[in-house]
């Protein structure tokens, strides 16, 4: 049991290490605001993360 919650911890952490990396702390807001409106079931704070994670990724291939 132990073992299993520290795995989940290394990989959330990796995963916010890579976002912070690759996006910026932009990117790193969006994440947090889904990883929060999951955790509280609150839609909309889920969907602003989602689309914010949306917008960074999306965003270079949407420049001419």
């Amino acid at each position: 049991m132990a073992v299993l919650a520290l795995l989940t911890a290394v990989c959330a952490i990796t995963l916010e290490q890579f976002v912070q990396w690759q996006y910026g702390a932009t990117g790193l807001a969006g994440l947090l605001l889904l990883t929060v409106g999951i955790k509280a079931k609150s839609p909309t704070c889920s969907s602003i993360g989602a689309v914010v994670l949306a917008l960074m990724m999306t965003g270079p291939a949407l420049q001419p």
